[in-house]
């Protein structure tokens, strides 16, 4: 039997549909990725198998007494917690099992009955089935695995980046072994060495899996199965992630050719029936007409919505753009020694290092959107900055994009805001749901969206790929190299920008090398 069964799955949003009569299995130890274009519904098709959403018709069937551990980007954390104390509650079963043996015990020691004995002997072989007295092993293992040691054991999660929330949230899911695994974008917030751990983890994991990913080459190494999203279906290929591309893009070209010979077929009847309605032929002519009204028409492969973007410039009269001095960041302690660099016009610049090294940090400082622990940064008097912040945190998450556009911009015409969200790949259905419905990679558009109606001559982005499908990272580099302006990124893919950039700065070392 499957461990899940998904069978006559519809599912749509105002006009849009996602998918309809959909259907697929996830096998025993099965590592299913799941891909398609953002806003294909990959998110929502999570949300259906968790429970959190109910589609608008079909069946969900999970296997019984089968644990499924969700990796939930946006779990809420008691105030005040820190990074151990939320690891260790990925064991709260077991502590609470400990603490009833080491109760029944004392009990036991106090009465001498036996049935205290029995019961904590009970608890004992099912702590020790479940290697109960490795739990700090194994705990220490994924903190290294993940990188999460440069974060400390005693940091308050509430104080973290949402970067490092989310890897701590991912240690977590991983301790707990369920039986099942889904997670949403895994890689984002990993650096190449954790990413590799990553998928030694999950090559020798033999539970399920469920992936949803755009770094096809993490899903390369991680899957045996592909569930593709897209144009109002779910498509299940066998394989790997390149074998399932080659089955898709084989059923395509079968599918254009059944197209163009259907189409013949309706022509030459269609031809028929204009030139015989009324003559000799007529009741072959009818047949004919019956025949069509009855034909299933084949589809002809469609494209996806492509986004693309143009960042507006404004034009700055200085050659000098942005002079950073011995600038110091952190919040009480230093996390970088202090970085000087400048930047001339049109420079564009990227920062490089681990995750939790102080990017983010040194981006803010920059901007005296957090003080600097000493030193300064000073940009041109003509510059005109456009910041891309990477956490996906709304004033009010249960506005629509619409919505959130017009009030940042209440002098714009509707019309305009619905052209420049669609060019973004948000269609009309999407641009009418509240933004915490919306994936990750939809609210990136949105606020990219939004830095497409303020011109500026210097761009800040920090992490902007992150969610988003290759089509859209093609049409934003497409932008960004086309901008005259400045630009500084943070980004963990080289493959988004080692053809263009001018300069790295590496925040490891504070080595500044041209390209």
């Amino acid at each position: 039997m499957a461990l899940l069964e998904v069978s006559d799955l519809s599912m749509s949003y105002a006009e849009k549909k996602l998918y309809e009569d959909a259907e697929f299995q996830l096998n025993k130890g099965e590592h299913m990725g799941i891909v398609g274009q953002n806003g294909a519904g990959k998110s929502t098709l999570i949300r259906i198998l968790t429970g959190q959403t109910l589609p608008l018709n079909g069946k969900i069937k999970w296997q019984n007494n089968i644990r499924v551990g969700y990796l939930d980007q946006y779990a809420d954390i008691p105030a005040g917690m820190t990074l151990i104390d939320f690891l260790h509650t990925a064991f709260a079963e077991l502590f609470a099992k400990e603490k009833e043996m080491t109760e029944l015990y004392t009990e036991y020691a106090n009465t001498l009955e036996d049935k205290y004995l029995d019961r904590a002997g009970r608890l004992q072989e099912q702590l020790d089935a479940r290697d109960f007295y490795n739990i700090e092993t194994e705990i220490e293992r994924v903190i290294s695995g993940l990188g999460l040691n440069s974060i400390g054991r005693d940091h308050i999660i509430s104080e973290m980046s949402g970067g490092q929330r989310s890897k701590i949230i991912l240690a977590k899911l991983l301790l707990e072994n369920d039986d099942v695994i889904i997670l949403d974008e895994p890689t984002n917030y990993l650096d190449t060495s954790h990413i590799e751990w990553l998928i030694d983890y999950l090559q020798n994991f033999e539970g399920a899996a469920i992936v949803i990913s755009h770094d096809y080459d993490f899903l390369e190494q991680v899957t045996n199965s592909i569930a593709d999203v897209g144009l109002g279906k779910i498509t299940k290929y066998r394989g790997s992630f390149q074998q399932a591309m080659r089955q898709k893009e084989e059923r395509k070209v079968s599918q254009q050719r059944a197209f163009e010979q259907q189409q013949v077929v309706i022509e030459k009847a269609q031809k028929f029936i204009s030139k015989n309605k009324a003559g000799s032929k007529s009741n072959q002519a009818k047949s004919r007409e019956k025949m069509l009204d009855k034909l299933e028409r084949v589809t002809p492969p469609d494209d996806n919505m492509r986004a693309s973007f143009d960042f507006p410039y404004l034009d700055t009269g200085s050659q000098n753009a942005l002079a950073v001095n011995e600038i110091s960041v952190g919040y009480v302690t230093p996390l970088l020694s202090p970085v000087t660099f400048t930047m001339t016009h049109g420079e564009k610049v990227v920062f490089k290092g681990f995750n939790g090294v102080g990017k983010s940090t040194l981006i803010k400082s920059i901007l005296g959107v957090i003080p600097a622990l000493s030193g300064d940064a000073e940009f041109s008097p003509s510059a005109h900055v456009n910041y891309f912040d990477q956490d996906l945190e709304w004033d009010d998450d249960s506005m629509t994009p619409l919505e959130v556009m017009r009030d940042a911009f209440p002098l714009l015409e509707p019309k305009t805001i619905r052209t420049r969200l669609g060019a973004a790949g948000i269609n009309a259905a999407n641009a009418m749901k509240e933004m915490r419905l919306l994936s990750g990679g939809e609210q990136t558009k949105v606020k990219i969206a939004l830095m497409e109606l303020t011109p500026a001559n210097f761009l800040i982005l920090d992490e902007p790929t992150n969610h988003l499908d290759d089509e859209t990272k093609d049409g934003l580099k497409k932008a960004l190299k086309k901008f005259p302006g400045n630009l500084i990124l943070v980004s963990h893919e080289e493959s988004f920008y080692k053809d263009w950039i001018t300069k790295e700065l590496n925040v490891e070392s504070l080595s500044l090398k041209g390209k």
